[in-house]
């Protein structure tokens, strides 16, 4: 009720809660209550209570606080069932919305308006407007979070949401609460979570649970006048015998489900006795409890309340946790009015039940509840006892208090039903208010139900048909599958992934067919994913590669820093509101553009992601913030008071509802070995994610596929664990799906003939998803002496006549889709069966289920245009990388040789073998064919499952304002010979095919921004560049750049010193040697240092060496606050370059060591040291050979400690170097 004037003046006193009847000058009038605790006198005011939306149950001169259930809210503001005004639910929703977006710590935006404005539309068209599942999601959190009953709101933000408006039958109600009670109930473990149904429309097709809660116990009427079974519900059981539901009339009858949709009339189902868990009642010290026959159930479920969100009313909306001892012992078994079980109990204890001073009442009650606490325990059956709750409730009220400035609580329901006193919520004062989202009570269905059919009172009988055994057993089995494979879909799993090559998106395809076959799988890249939706996720799965020497692949930039900011904001949170001891330090957030993370961090854990430094340990909150907290399971822990509390504390995190696993790709031969993965990892735990997996790691030299599967195949079954999934039906045909083809069988897949091709332009870039552009190609000459044994050219090329197409800077990458070599792609040609001359278009069959059965269709190839066999394997497949385990799996059933298959076989399943074979021939496809002749290779099948070639990145090598309309790089053309140089001669793909170009080819590519390696904006900032070999690629477009600057800069400009430290075997392959020297004479380069490793007669040093010996010269731009610091080349090189500059800052700057990793750390996140590592090429067998060399030793020390019996992706998880 609202205050009116005559209220406030006439009445002397009123209800301390609203102030009816105070004095204007009452303190209750004030905007705000003050709350005193009488255990400790510490005082809070709490003034949330101005947000309070509903009057509470209290008139002018009586309290009605204490009322069991108050009058619903609906009936407050208008007639009972019918919908708001519009205009009152434009006012909640836009409360809502508000709240909804503050929530997430985000500045206003256009996505918050734009929200608004599409609710305001949608209500004016039709009168409502629905919720997004996030919003949803978010809304149920709150309504509980607001739930002034409720003692266990601590737990608030670990609600699961199930979205189930989409369902419109009663049957269809019936399966989403059928899989409610699995999740929730969890084998004991029980999780709390809410089911969604349709909301309430005009007020005459309501959805709607008739049972108060759904488990219970019925309740018979006997002709004496006595009851059988829980009295609570006896009106609802006749409700239920009206309907036709038949029972054996027990003390513990399970009731029906009874659920109405749409407004029709309800209809009742039983509850399958597998999903119910029952806990028969006993107690450890005396057995004749046993006897009694006394059980209840696992899990408490609330259906019968309205969950009010947003100015939306959903009448059915049951929700779960699980139970406070008392309830079960002091309420529901002892109550008089329930099964009224204390006497008994006292009788048999032989306590006398004539006198009260005896305190016999007390004794029993104590014991009820260890017997309820011990049998639930025995069970592995999650419950708290109300000292724990209550202690759970004092800190969840304090941290209420501290972030909204109230806690609404009714002080009646808070204060447990025993040993009330000396609990600590009893000597709170408390508030009590409705803030929304809430849930609130609504009249039983039963007594406003408007009958269409018949009006209840007769049982329903239908005309039922006779059925065979056969018929009914069959269809049994088939509504058995059905029923489990619905329930199982409604769980989504989202896989995300972050590929440079297209590894990683292969194996999360793979990953998304073997959880198809259990869950919603839907894969997405990351780029392609709103990180909103993260935290109302239920189940995330990465799959990811790592770029460079430890950063994010190109399309996991922008979720990786949305990642950070989350962490960011969350240990922020943490922070302010004392709830951790301590809290690691975020720096500055991610920049999508730092391609490259220096390396030689090792002090770091491997799991502190980038940008957090953890300057000291973690507090245990911080620690265990993502361990659930469940009874102890090994049946070593007896004692039911040692259990870890289901009742502490729950980080507020984004992430508290989220399980996730990560799957990291890399190759050990460099140092930040599956760091980005990694980071990914550590960053979901921080955030409070459930870890179902330990991050596992895919080692590219050494079995990766091998490692991917057997964490596919651990990863499914902890899935299915986690969410109550009976993995072993299906986990046969998830692992054959795992073990088997990207296409089932040849034949599923042909190549049709057509009457056109796609153009290679807008066919590479459907096949990639990216915008390419075609240029022209001007020159490809060597940039050092002839006769070296080695080749590095420079390529040339040009726009064709438009110039607005090359948009670069200084230090960024082209991308260059290469041509496989024609004698290779005609081998291979020649092998192949079942390919038609000219055009063709690759389709594959997919089965769609339809409602009259599953449907096979040929489809187009999702990626690969229409074009020529021949095309295909020049320009779209990669054929020079060795077969996959999984390719040389349907080889073997290809070939006809017993030898051969017998040959195939070992290499697609012996991990040692395959890797053997793979690094000594290093095979491509036309070479494994020629191997294994008898293959008859069907060439739709091999297309489909070879691996799509993709583009090779160079750094760029010229100005654009220094040289316009052209693009130049520096290329080392990659041949060499297998087998320890007595193999064939192999030719690396892309640099051989930009070696053999001719004036006016066509060459395809795309531009990659790397602004972390752009020069710096202040020109006048000291340059050191560190490169050798074609690591000077970048520095050469450097000195262009400051060139071009220089000669247009005003007279006076000043530029800052650019020094170069140049690395190559000898002096006949120093790269760009005259322009150098040009450039020293024309002051654009201050200093050029020349280290040679294999020059006659000169001591072999190298750039490190070079560095050391110019300590002064490094040491002024080290030290210089405006300096900057680039190093160009590969992994092992960054990484000796990167350790002799920290060994430098100690040995000759007076540093202590670990001030120099400190300082080297933060020029990395200042972003004054920038790096730009690219693969291995020329150096490739002697890295491989010696990275394979440490993994051979680590599996022999693996072997003598017996970590070999460990899942190879848990042994690879950690690098070799």
């Amino acid at each position: 009720m609202k205050e009116t004037p005559e209220q406030t003046d006439t009445v002397p006193s009123g209800c301390p809660f609203t102030g009816f009847g105070s004095s204007k000058y009452h303190p209750m009038n004030r905007k705000f209550m003050k709350l005193k605790n009488y255990q400790n006198g510490q005082e809070f005011v709490d003034t949330l209570c101005n947000q309070a939306h509903e009057d509470t149950p209290c008139q002018p001169k009586h309290c009605g606080g204490s009322v069991m259930f108050p009058r619903s809210p609906e009936h407050q503001d208008r007639p009972r069932g019918t919908p708001r005004s519009q205009e009152v639910l434009l006012q909640e929703a836009k409360e809502f919305i508000d709240g909804y977006y503050r929530s997430m710590n985000r500045p206003p935006s256009g996505f918050h308006q734009a929200r608004w404005e599409q609710i305001q539309a949608e209500v004016a068209k039709t009168g409502t407007y629905q919720l997004t599942t996030q919003e949803l999601t978010y809304g149920a959190k709150m309504a509980w979070r607001n739930a002034y009953r409720c003692i266990g709101r601590i737990q608030w933000n670990k609600l699961t949401l199930f979205d189930a408006r989409s369902v419109t039958t009663a049957g269809q109600m019936f399966d989403a609460i059928c899989n409610h009670i699995k999740y929730t109930t969890n084998k004991g473990n029980l999780r709390s979570a809410i089911t969604v149904f349709p909301q309430r429309t005009d007020g005459k097709h309501d959805y709607r649970v008739w049972n108060m809660q759904l488990v219970s116990y019925a309740g018979y009427r006997n002709e004496d006048g006595t009851i059988t079974g829980d009295p609570a519900n006896v009106e609802f059981t006749e409700v239920c015998q009206k309907l036709g539901w038949k029972s054996p009339k027990g003390r513990f009858d399970i009731l029906p489900i009874v659920v109405s949709a749409g407004g029709q009339d309800p209809e009742f189902f039983d509850i399958p006795e597998d999903v119910i868990l029952r806990i028969h009642i006993s107690h450890p010290k005396y057995p004749w409890f046993k006897d009694m026959g006394l059980q209840w159930y696992a899990l408490p479920a609330v259906s019968g309340m309205m969950f009010d969100c947003g100015g939306i009313e959903f009448c059915a909306c049951p929700f779960s946790g699980w139970y406070m001892s008392t309830e079960v012992a002091a309420r529901d078994l002892c109550d008089p009015q329930r099964y009224n079980m204390l006497e008994p109990i006292a009788k048999n204890m032989g306590l006398d039940t004539s006198n009260y001073r005896n305190l016999w009442k007390d004794q029993a009650l104590v014991e009820a509840n260890l017997a309820v606490l011990h049998s639930y325990q025995e069970a592995n059956v999650t419950i708290v006892d109300h000292h724990t709750a209550a202690d759970s409730f004092m800190k969840f009220m304090e941290n209420e208090q501290r972030l909204r400035g109230g806690c609404p609580a009714d002080w009646v329901w808070i204060v447990p039903p025993m040993s009330g006193s000396v609990t600590p919520v009893f000597h709170q004062e408390m508030s009590r208010y409705i803030v929304k989202p809430t849930y609130s009570y609504q009249v039983q269905a039963w007594k406003t139900h408007n009958w269409k059919k018949r009006d209840g009172s007769e049982a329903v009988r239908k005309q039922q048909r006779k059925f065979h055994f056969k018929e009914i057993a069959g269809a049994v089995q088939f509504a058995s599958q059905l029923f489990g494979e619905a329930l199982s879909r409604r769980v989504k799993a989202t896989i995300l992934y972050a590929t440079e090559t297209g590894k990683s998106e292969t194996y999360a395809n793979m990953l998304g067919q073997v959880f198809s076959h259990a869950f919603n799988a839907q894969v997405m890249c990351m780029d392609d994913y709103d990180i909103v939706d993260l935290e109302h996720e239920g189940l995330l799965l990465v799959v990811t590669s790592t770029f460079g020497n430890g950063d994010a692949p190109e399309n996991g930039e922008i979720f990786f820093k949305a990642l950070q900011n989350m962490a960011e904001e969350y240990h922020l949170m943490m922070s302010s509101t004392n709830t951790l001891d301590s809290v690691p330090d975020i720096k500055k957030p991610f920049n999508p553009a730092q391609r490259i993370v220096p390396v030689g961090q090792f002090a770091r854990s491997q799991s502190t992601p980038k940008g957090m430094s953890v300057t000291e340990p973690l507090s245990k909150a911080v620690q265990n913030m993502s361990v659930p907290n469940t009874p102890d399971r090994t049946g070593q822990n007896g004692d039911w008071q040692r259990w870890p509390s289901v009742y502490s504390e729950a980080p507020a995190g984004s992430l508290a509802n989220v399980r996730f696993a990560v799957f990291a790709l890399g190759s050990s031969a460099y140092p930040k070995y599956c760091q980005f993965g990694k980071d990914v990892d550590s960053l979901l735990g921080h955030l409070s994610g459930e870890r179902i997996e330990p991050v596992a790691c895919g080692d590219e030299l050494n079995g990766q596929e091998q490692s991917f599967k057997e964490w596919a195949a651990d990863v499914f079954k902890a899935a299915c664990d986690a969410f109550c999934l009976e993995s072993d039906s299906v986990m046969a045909r998830a692992t054959e799906r795992l073990n088997s083809d990207k296409a089932a069988s040849p034949d599923a897949v042909r190549l049709m003939q057509t009457h056109t091709a796609d153009d290679l332009v807008p066919g590479l870039g459907r096949c990639h998803g990216r915008q390419l552009i075609s240029c022209t190609a001007k020159h490809a000459r060597m940039v050092h002496e002839k006769d070296t044994g080695r080749s590095t050219i420079n390529v040339s090329v040009t726009s064709g006549g438009n110039p607005s197409k090359l948009k670069f800077k200084p230090g960024d990458h082209l991308a260059v889709f290469p041509r496989n070599r024609q004698e290779i792609v005609n081998a291979i040609r020649r092998r192949l069966i079942r390919c038609p001359e000219g055009p063709v278009e690759l389709q594959v069959m997919r089965k769609v289920t339809t409602p009259l059965g599953v449907d096979k269709r040929w489809e187009a190839h999702q990626r690969l245009p229409r074009t020529t066999v021949t095309d295909m394997l020049t320009w779209y497949m990669d054929v020079t990388t060795p077969p996959t385990p999984n390719m040389l799996r349907m080889m073997a059933a290809m070939a006809t040789d017993e030898n051969e298959q017998t040959k195939l076989k070992l290499l697609a399943t012996n991990g040692e073998a395959y890797e053997e074979w793979k690094f000594t021939n290093w095979p491509n496809l036309a070479e494994t064919l020629a191997e294994f002749p008898s293959i008859e290779a069907d060439g739709p099948f091999i297309l489909c499952n070879l691996p799509l070639m993709q583009a090779r990145a160079y750094s760029i090598s010229s100005a654009p304002d220094y040289r316009p309309d052209e693009v130049q790089l520096t290329v080392a053309v990659v041949q060499y010979h297998t087998r320890g140089g007595q193999g064939p001669l192999h030719y690396g793909v892309c640099s051989n095919y930009l070696n053999e170009i001719e004036e006016g080819d066509r060459i395809i590519c795309y531009f990659r921004n790397a602004p972390s390696f752009h020069m710096p904006e202040n020109k006048s900032d000291p340059i050191m560049m560190i490169g050798p070999g074609t690591g000077v690629a970048p520095f050469r477009s450097f000195w262009e750049q400051r060139h071009h600057e220089k000669r247009r800069a005003p007279e006076g400009t000043k530029f800052g010193p650019m020094t170069l430290f140049f690395g190559g075997r000898s002096r006949a392959m120093d790269l760009y040697a005259e322009e150098k020297k040009d450039m020293m004479q024309d002051g654009v380069l201050t200093k050029c240092h020349l280290a040679l490793s294999r020059q006659p007669g000169v001591p072999k040093t190298y750039v490190q060496d070079q560095l050391m010996e110019q300590h002064e010269d490094v040491l002024e731009c080290l030290t210089n606050p405006n300096g900057h610091i680039y190093v160009c080349g590969d992994c092992t090189m960054a990484h000796d370059v990167y350790l002799t500059l920290e060994k430098m800052l100690y040995t000759k700057a007076g540093m202590e060591p670990e001030q120099a990793k400190l300082y080297m750390e933060k020029m990395r996140d200042s972003n004054h040291y920038h790096e730009d590592i690219f693969g291995i090429t020329l150096r490739t067998a002697e890295v491989t050979d010696k990275t394979r060399a440490l993994i051979s030793k680590k599996a022999s020390m693996d072997k003598d400690t017996g970590a070999d019996r460990l899942p190879k992706y848990r042994r690879d998880s950690i690098g070799v170097l």
